[in-house]
């Protein structure tokens, strides 16, 4: 079944995509996107129910290994010490993510030049930084200016209430002497644009029902579609078609029964993550692109970085409440960000103080590491950790190497046929340096905080949400996949948007720098327009 030609075809409605789908609904094209999971309803998010913690757990699980959704596709991640995180729905990944919303750096980009290490990137922080204003203003981002690790950002709503938990780590922060600051924060903390404020209904990576957190279903899309963008759910892109002069002409997709469609397009942009994107890549072979398509460097699925995750607990006498407030959104520090060779490892990490965790699983984890014990004492030592615990993320650079792979499986195929991603991941000396090195900054923290025990550990396996690098940019074809605006340099109309694109990984969550990257795309697209495919 073949469809009208669009001027502009996206496929993937997540941040990228949505951002994308936005900047380019300014103009008189026809734009259509394709998204191969559902429309969501904030009224069956586990928030909104009792059992949210067992949901979270089955429905609504980050790995869709577990969720084994009718919209999810199954990943191969055993050759890798963490596992793929991913949300397939119109809002992708923010609409279980925790709204943790930082930038990258200006050193982020600058790797090679600053640390002799990976290379820089072909844009900076100046280029983008209009591009993350308008973001923020999009998304609607909290938190407070002038912290000293960053440029002037402006424009924010009021930062997240601390709590108890935060001005107690904030303390211990103080105490010895080392950066904090409130988290950057994708949770509005007043009404804006027509939402409501955040009100503590509970965990923010199950869903948000009040609509307080910013997933872009609820942001970028209602004005997209108010401009004219088409939205297609249930729709499974199979593979990207070319002509004979190797240029895109669209795609084949499956709808939801089933049916082999086809939609062609004059300009195709693909924002389907770290892992979706080279996946359709590769499954996308012909006579001009036997390797996959835009893979003539060899890179498509090369130098996946996954930010491994470290994580650091400490458990206080007195009440934190904990258990109060956005999950993923308190303070940050970035003491050990930038390089520092005393330390024995190249660039640093990023140390995110998260809230406590829900009943049953404090019990769970405290039956797990023999704190709570079963029987008579059972109760009493479930309320010396409920409330009273205070967690930290340590999240370390990834730097790029080219045996981290994502490639397609001979034998794992999702509903549809289509081979399933394979992942091939091994933590670096240098991120495994890193972690060691934030386990003992973390519980320093903790005790000078107060804290009576700690415990870290990691990575942690169920945390590979950041998807990054697998479509590289770069000015030169032979070692990037993508130019300096994100046009592939084997054919000339096709744009990827999302973070496989990034050279580096930075110390901090990607979501914020992707969807400027993304605007910042779609802006050179627009500008361009008239000699495009020069």
């Amino acid at each position: 079944m073949a469809e009208k030609i669009v001027d502009i075809l996206i496929i993937g409605a997540g941040p990228s995509g949505a951002a994308a789908a936005w900047s380019l609904s300014e103009t008189n094209l026809s734009i259509m996107c394709l998204e191969q999971g559902d429309r969501m309803d904030a009224l069956d998010y586990p928030s909104t129910k009792r059992n949210w913690e067992v949901l979270r757990q089955k429905e609504y699980h980050v790995s869709p290994n577990v969720r084994k959704l009718e919209t999810d596709y199954p990943i191969n991640d055993k050759d890798s010490p963490i596992a793929i995180s991913n949300f397939n729905a119109v809002g992708g990944g923010t609409i279980l993510y925790s709204g943790h919303f930082p930038r990258f750096h200006p050193s982020d980009f600058k790797v090679r030049t600053l640390d002799g290490v990976a290379d820089d990137w072909p844009v900076d922080y100046t280029q983008l930084e209009p591009f993350f204003s308008e973001n923020d203003k999009m998304m609607g981002i909290s938190g407070i200016a002038d912290d000293p690790a960053y440029p002037p950002i402006d424009g924010l709503l009021p930062p997240i209430p601390l709590g108890q938990m935060g001005e107690t780590i904030g303390k211990g922060f103080n105490k010895l002497g080392w950066h904090w600051w409130p988290s950057y924060s994708a949770i509005i903390t007043r009404s804006y644009k027509g939402r409501e404020k955040c009100t503590n209904l509970g965990p923010c990576n199950t869903g948000c029902a009040q609509g307080a957190k910013s997933s872009v279903d609820i942001t970028y899309w209602p004005y997209a579609l108010r401009n004219g963008v088409k939205l297609k759910t249930r729709s499974r892109v199979r593979e990207i078609t070319v002509n004979e002069t190797g240029r895109a002409t669209g795609v084949i997709y499956y709808n939801a029964g089933g049916v082999e469609c086809r939609q062609k397009a004059s300009i195709v942009i693909v924002a389907c993550n770290g892992v979706g994107t080279p996946r359709l890549l590769l499954n996308s072979c012909s006579v001009n692109f036997p390797d996959g398509l835009a893979n003539r460097s060899g890179l498509v699925g090369k130098n996946l970085m996954l930010h491994p995750l470290g994580y650091v607990e400490g458990v206080f006498d007195e009440p934190m409440d904990s258990y109060l407030g956005p999950q993923g959104c308190c303070i940050q520090s970035q003491e050990f960000y930038e390089t520092d060779t005393k330390r024995g490892f190249l660039r640093g990490y990023t140390m995110q103080i998260l809230r406590g965790h829900g009943p049953i699983e404090t019990a769970l984890s405290g039956v797990a590491r023999r704190e709570i014990p079963w029987g008579i004492d059972h109760h009493r030592a479930f309320a010396n950790r409920f409330g009273h615990t205070i967690g930290m993320g340590i999240i370390v650079e990834d730097l790029p190497q080219l045996h981290n792979t994502v490639t397609l499986d001979s034998d794992l195929v999702d509903t549809n046929g289509i081979p399933a991603p394979k992942i091939t991941y091994k933590m670096s000396e240098n991120s495994k340096k890193m972690l060691v090195h934030g386990f003992a900054r973390g519980k320093e923290v903790m005790e000078a905080a107060g804290s009576k025990k700690t415990f870290a550990f990691g990575p942690v396996r169920e945390t590979g949400w950041h998807l990054m690098g697998t479509t590289r940019m770069g000015k030169d074809p032979k070692n990037s996949v993508v130019n300096e605006w994100g046009r592939s340099h084997d054919v000339s109309n096709l744009f990827i948007v999302d973070s496989s694109i990034y050279v580096t990984s930075g110390g901090v969550n990607p979501v914020s720098t992707m969807q400027a990257l993304s605007l910042y795309i779609a802006d050179s697209v627009k500008k361009n327009m008239k000699n495009l495919f020069n």
